[in-house]
């Protein structure tokens, strides 16, 4: 059975990015998933079709109003179901994680509610929002791109999206590592080798070293990763030694 989103958004062009290109267009085509665009627009009647107004107790910007986004929420889960898990795509989230994305992509139905301007009136939070995801700590034009991010995430893990299964457990932070360096052709690029380990054939010693540069890379740049990967155990004595090896690093 195919993972059904659904998308409120005032943006719904946007979305072709995902429905017509790369793995996630490829997947929408295999089935594996099936997008539904909802437009707040859709759910007012008067002749400037507004979704917005000032917000109460003054200041900058303008705020989504909860009716038409109620609405929207409401008619998508009468065509996706009522069980579908309701997500707002906001600063105010914890940050995405990639565990969240295996979890989502498992998950029933999903509803993205994308907010733009100042932001979404709080009633409507409380009321229809399961939960708000954050994509970093900054500032951006809408929720657009960051659904876009997320879905793309989830597309990713779901069975026969990727040709090569093994990607997706290669990838960044899915053993909770970064991933290590890869290299292609050609053997010699401006005077820069690929590491002779990769050439050599023998794929346990190849193993060895891309699990070794997987713990640089992680202890180099994100290294409270090695301490969460320490916690849940995924670090073997191997791993240990390793790291105490680059104490000078």
């Amino acid at each position: 059975m195919s993972l059904q989103i659904g998308v409120i958004t005032l943006f719904e062009p946007m979305f072709a990015a995902l429905t017509e290109l790369g793995i996630t267009g490829r997947a929408l085509r295999q089935g594996l998933w099936h997008l539904h665009n909802f437009n707040p627009r859709d759910e007012v009647t008067d002749n400037y079709r507004r979704v917005d107004d000032r917000p109460y107790g003054g200041g900058p910007g303008m705020v989504m109003l909860a009716e038409p986004l109620t609405r929207s929420v409401q008619r998508a889960r009468a065509q996706l179901g009522s069980q579908a898990r309701v997500i707002a795509m906001s600063p105010q989230g914890l940050p995405l994680t990639h565990d969240k994305v295996i979890t989502l992509s498992q998950s029933a139905p999903l509803i993205i509610v994308c907010g733009r301007y100042e932001g979404m009136d709080q009633r409507f939070i409380e009321s229809q929002v399961d939960e708000q995801i954050s994509v970093g700590d900054f500032v951006v034009s809408g929720g657009e791109l960051p659904a876009m991010m997320l879905i793309d995430a989830i597309v990713r893990c779901l069975p026969g999206a990727l040709n090569d299964e093994q990607s997706a457990e290669q990838d960044s932070f899915a053993n909770g590592l970064l991933d290590c360096p890869h290299y292609s052709r050609p053997p010699v690029f401006e005077g820069r080798e690929v590491p002779e380990v990769l050439q050599s054939g023998n794929h346990a010693l190849i193993e060895e070293w891309r699990r070794n540069e997987s713990l640089r890379a992680t202890l180099l740049n994100r290294p409270e990763l090695i301490d969460v990967a320490r916690r849940a155990g995924r670090l073997s004595a191997a791993d240990e030694r390793f790291l105490a090896s680059l104490s000078g690093v």
